[in-house]
């Protein structure tokens, strides 16, 4: 049994986790405030950003996996000392770093996204998302740390609550046969990275020696579009099709005034007006770990809701 430390406690870093428990290892995760324990994981209240602390807590561990970020539109301020906090601490211990990324970097692309793509995006979320991988990658090329980065797309499935374009605003509204609203063109093909898929990438590249170094795209079901996710996600409810409809781009507009969420999303409108499409051939090439079929993802998304609202959760 070794000892394995998860930075954040959102979807991903849960489902990371509780596979790694469940596969028998000790799990130590980090955050801000902490939380009770639950089996197989210590929970830890501590400021990530503080290399030496964070190192302290990673002594012995066999890899640490990134899975925290900071509030969506503090991203270019609060990434770097992140990213140092977590780069000090690899090199500290020893431990391999395991990076969550996602597909910003590359910016606006025509085609399907490969890791062999350059890191071109020219907004600020983008651009800090790539020099947070750079970083790694340089020290890694140095001999000073081990570091490998999983990029994901847009997360879809149990535990993917308001962060998600296929969860909290789109679930609870097409369970009551409501019609739902989304960014972009409903239309357009879209790739969804399948959280408990995300969470296996992350533990299957931490330990194979081979895949560090370099970014690997967790593997991923064929795109869809968000009408098509929607009608499979009501077929599954049984409530029957609902109205999927984009939402203009003045009422977007009016809702950035309040919402910092929506006003940061602005810079990646383009993933949702046109074709946004993951290629995972390489990670398929080399590992063993597959896409999980749709209908079971959209079963588990289905049944995980409802036990969720059922429960008092978002409705």
């Amino acid at each position: 049994m070794s000892l394995h430390v998860v930075i954040g406690f959102g979807p991903a870093g849960a489902a990371t986790a509780r596979l790694l428990a469940g596969r028998g290892h000790a799990v130590r995760v980090v955050t801000t405030s902490g939380r009770p324990p639950e089996p197989g994981i210590e929970h830890i209240a501590l400021d990530a950003t503080d290399g030496k602390r964070l190192a302290e807590a990673a002594r012995g561990a066999t890899a640490i996996f990134s899975c925290a970020a900071p509030p969506y539109h503090r991203w270019p301020g609060q990434w770097p000392p992140l990213a140092s906090s977590l780069c000090a601490a690899a090199e500290a211990t020893g431990a391999v770093l395991v990076m969550l990324g996602n597909l910003y970097g590359y910016g606006p692309v025509d085609g399907p996204l490969t890791e062999d793509l350059p890191l071109a995006a020219t907004g600020p979320k983008g651009r800090v998302r790539a020099a947070v991988w750079e970083r790694a990658r340089a020290l890694h090329d140095q001999g000073r740390i081990r570091a490998v980065e999983v990029r994901a797309s847009d997360f879809f499935g149990p535990g993917v609550t308001d962060g998600g374009h296929l969860a909290a605003r789109v679930v609870p509204r097409l369970l009551r046969g409501k019609p739902v609203s989304t960014l972009g063109d409903p239309d357009a093909p879209h790739s969804w990275s399948y959280l408990p898929d995300v969470a296996g990438a992350l533990v299957e590249v931490a330990g194979e020696e081979r895949a560090w170094g370099r970014p690997w795209h967790v593997p991923t079901e064929p795109p869809r579009s968000v009408r098509e996710m929607t009608g499979l996600l009501a077929a599954q409810a049984g409530t029957g099709p609902v109205a999927v409809r984009g939402t203009p781009p003045a009422v977007l507009g009016v809702a950035s005034l309040f919402s910092p969420l929506i006003r940061e999303l602005k810079e990646i409108r383009y993933q949702f007006d046109r074709p946004f499409i993951l290629d995972a051939s390489a990670y398929a090439s080399a590992f063993t770990l597959r896409a999980t079929p749709v209908d079971q993802q959209v079963k588990a998304t289905v049944d995980w809701w409802r036990e969720r609202l059922a429960a008092g959760g978002d409705s």
